[in-house]
């Protein structure tokens, strides 16, 4: 995947073996031994040749014009991401935003992130890889700090806890965030996919599926030593510059609710690092006693 063409590719060739003919309208066939759809069926649904489809399938660089474009949207039955995620790899970028380097998050942010002490609150690129983490996101997630990808550490969870339906929706989100969100020559991404690709086998699948869709909302399976384990409620916000800051939600009767509202008690009743340093000061030395 190092290139827009390529990445194409990929894409349209996946979607075609994802669909049946009855998916899209067309006729069953008793005993069809063909896995997803003919390259024939798809030009015929998208209105163009064959030959012109087989090589976008290939991988040669084209420039498709709107109408084929919009012919193979409804070829496909994209929904409205999947058609943004194509429209995306298929069209050329502009020069002005071609390779666009990710920079640090301007000081409104950063203060943002700071100063939102109700929430747990993560800020992240386009790749995934944490920005900034708020005092309450560090409690309730002490394995996120900046530099740690989150696509990562989702597919750093043991084994056993893999096995709850809330880590596979969340490992799928993830995977289809990243690919929906980033760009497909940035290096970085290469590198995260290239990574996981090699040493996890859900991820694997999980890409090779080429679902491509943002991060919205959604529940995150978490372990609060002290409290318990459950699914925390989470809302994605997309800020300009290519950021985006997750807030996990204290929604009302709910282990999401239970688990902040305890961090947060855990949060008022520590001592300050003022008090701290003082009780220290005022602690005897070990071994001496006094009156």
């Amino acid at each position: 995947m190092s290139s827009k063409p390529e990445a194409l590719a990929e894409f349209l060739r996946a979607r075609r073996a994802q669909l049946r003919p009855e998916d899209v309208g067309l006729p069953a066939e008793p005993g069809r031994r063909v896995r997803g759809l003919r390259r024939s069926e798809v030009s015929r649904l998208a209105h163009i040749s064959e030959q012109y489809y087989t090589r976008l399938e290939q991988g040669r660089t084209l420039q498709p014009s709107y109408s084929v474009l919009s012919g193979l949207v409804t070829a496909f039955a994209l929904d409205e991401y999947e058609a943004a995620y194509f429209y995306k790899l298929a069209l050329p970028t502009p020069p002005t935003t071609e390779a666009a380097p990710i920079t640090p998050p301007g000081d409104l942010i950063v203060q943002l992130v700071a100063r939102r002490s109700d929430l747990p609150v993560v800020v992240t690129d386009r790749n995934q890889d944490v920005l900034l983490i708020n005092e309450l996101g560090s409690a309730l997630l002490p394995a996120l700090r900046p530099g740690i990808n989150v696509v990562d550490m989702v597919f750093a969870t043991p084994g056993k806890r893999r096995e709850s339906a809330s880590w596979r929706a969340a490992a799928r989100q993830a995977v289809a965030a990243l690919r929906f969100n980033a760009d497909p020559s940035d290096p970085r991404l290469q590198q995260i996919v290239g990574g996981l690709s090699v040493r996890d086998s859900d991820f694997r699948a999980l890409w090779a599926d080429q679902q491509a869709r943002p991060l919205e909302s959604g529940l995150a399976p978490v372990l609060v030593v002290g409290f318990g384990s459950g699914d925390v409620e989470w809302q994605t916000l997309e800020i300009p510059g290519g950021y985006f800051l997750i807030a996990y939600l204290p929604t009302p009767g709910t282990f999401s609710g239970a688990v902040i509202d305890y961090l947060r008690q855990r949060r008022a009743s520590a001592p300050t690092p003022e008090a701290a340093a003082r009780e220290d000061i005022t602690k005897p030395a070990p071994g001496l006693d006094v009156d």
